[in-house]
């Protein structure tokens, strides 16, 4: 990280002078702002890709979260890194009213000028000067670090949930807080189940590669050739299980069409991929990557129609079994589950952030998870999959390096593999998954290289980064 200024004072000059420096300036400027019209100019002038109305109200949503966030006052700090096609900078919020004071802002640029977004992301990051004891989780005082961190964050109610590190499939550390239950006081366990978001995503990518494994599929077959009732021909026959696996289809999301429809009774893969079977796609298959929910739903009819039993008896056999995860499962929210955390969040209804409000998040997610996400686990049946998977129990290592190593480029040391993120820290190999939404902030790093995994799990909804970070800053050693 190249420090460029003082506290208080944007390095306005150093930052306008790199590709991307005027863009990723700009934008800082408009987060400041509350007008619309500040934030409709910038999404105009700035972003490479002239969007549909719905992903042009997202990136106003974007917008109104992140000053709902990080307030008026918001400085850029340093150069994280700068490439003709990335530029990130760490930036810090003063007196914020949501819970970031430090995060990190990743833009993927045009490689010329004006260098406009094609992605935008923002993450929370610790202060620099705030760093962990040298050592590993055998050494008390590491481990008192990092209990007193996450406490820090609990009082603060800035994280609830579960953590548990192993190293070579032993536990090393673990750390339970919050509550399970707001209105009955129950707190959370370490075989607490809480919601993973996204993650389900790796389960689905291991169930395509062992039927791929077993001779049933190729990664470049069309979808028709699998799913020859597919309404659209012309989709089925150009977009590959491979598109499918990578985000690469054009295909988006289903939420909009989720919660327009009675989304409390959708409870199996054939109803949510009949919310967007018939939706054209947003480019060629193959032209870029586009993160999709819809994609992995239509894998799980692919595994479906192979398997001959539902996705989520598959799952369950083939994987939870298989790995030992005795308390995972896209469990239906509106029948009792014992353990089961309800999300919080303290952003109501209208994407507005009160900060001394909590609202569960019952009406904010579908009744049940499937191939893209939604499902339940724990800390301890996570550290199981990552055993069972970098043991090969779930694939052979020939299929486990197929479905790990990174197909797409997502920049700064950023690959996107088979349903899995594969990322380099300081030449340290990590994959994985994370999963966020509404009272959702759940993430698994597996470190294969050096025998580590780290589960996080938190039913506040975006509130697992900081814990994240602050585990791979003890394992790398930084």
């Amino acid at each position: 990280m190249l420090p460029l200024a003082n506290a208080g004072t944007p390095p306005v000059d150093e930052i306008e002078s790199l590709p991307g420096g005027i863009t990723v300036s700009r934008l800082v400027d408009t987060f400041r702002s509350s007008d619309e019209a500040v934030w409709r100019e910038f999404i105009d002038n700035y972003w490479a890709e002239a969007p549909s109305d719905d992903i042009y109200q997202r990136r106003l949503g974007f917008f109104k979260q992140v000053h709902g966030d990080l307030g008026n006052e918001i400085f850029i700090r340093a150069l994280e890194e700068s490439t003709d096609s990335l530029i990130a900078v760490l930036a810090e919020a003063i007196n914020p009213p949501g819970p970031m004071n430090w995060f990190s802002i990743q833009l993927m640029i045009e490689k010329t000028p004006p260098h406009r977004i094609t992605l935008a992301s923002i993450r929370p990051a610790d202060d620099p000067g705030f760093q962990p004891p040298e050592g590993d989780f055998s050494d008390p005082d590491v481990v008192q670090f990092l209990n007193d961190y996450i406490d820090k964050l609990c009082n603060e109610n800035k994280f609830s949930g579960t953590v548990m590190v192993t190293k070579d499939g032993k536990s090393v550390y673990s750390y339970v807080c919050g509550s399970a239950c707001m209105r009955y006081d129950i707190p959370n366990r370490l075989d607490t189940k809480i919601n993973l978001g996204s993650m389900n995503k790796m389960f689905t990518g291991v169930a395509i590669c062992q039927l791929a494994e077993k001779g049933f599929l190729s990664f470049d077959d069309p979808i028709i050739k699998h799913l020859p009732d597919y309404p659209l021909k012309d989709v089925a026959s150009k977009v590959t299980i491979r598109h499918l696996l990578t985000h690469t289809s054009g295909m988006g999301d289903y939420w909009d069409e989720l919660f327009d429809s009675q989304f409390w009774k959708i409870k199996t893969v054939r109803q949510i991929a009949d919310l967007i079977i018939e939706e054209p796609l947003e480019f060629e298959p193959g032209e870029r990557f586009r993160y999709s929910n819809s994609g992995p739903i239509i894998l799980g009819l692919i595994i479906e129609k192979i398997s001959g039993e539902s996705y989520y008896e598959y799952i369950a056999k083939h994987i939870y079994e298989s790995a030992g995860m005795i308390n995972s499962g896209c469990f239906e929210t509106d029948t009792p589950v014992k353990n089961l955390a309800i999300g919080y969040t303290q952003y109501n209804y209208d994407d507005e952030f009160e900060r001394d409000h909590w609202y569960n998040n019952y009406y904010m997610h579908s009744v049940k998870g499937g191939p893209a996400g939604g499902g339940y686990s724990t800390v301890e049946d996570l550290t199981n999959f990552a055993s069972a998977l970098t043991e090969y129990r779930l694939l052979s290592k020939a299929y486990t390096d197929t479905l790990t190593t990174g197909k797409v480029d997502r920049g700064g040391n950023f690959m996107y593999a088979f349903l899995f993120g594969e990322q380099f820290i300081d030449e340290n190999r990590v994959i994985g998954h994370s999963g966020g939404a509404p009272g959702i902030s759940a993430n698994l790093d597996i470190f294969p290289d050096l025998g580590y995994s780290a589960a996080v799990l938190s039913n506040y909804g975006g509130n697992s980064r900081k814990v994240v970070e602050m585990i791979q800053r003890i394992i790398l050693g930084d």
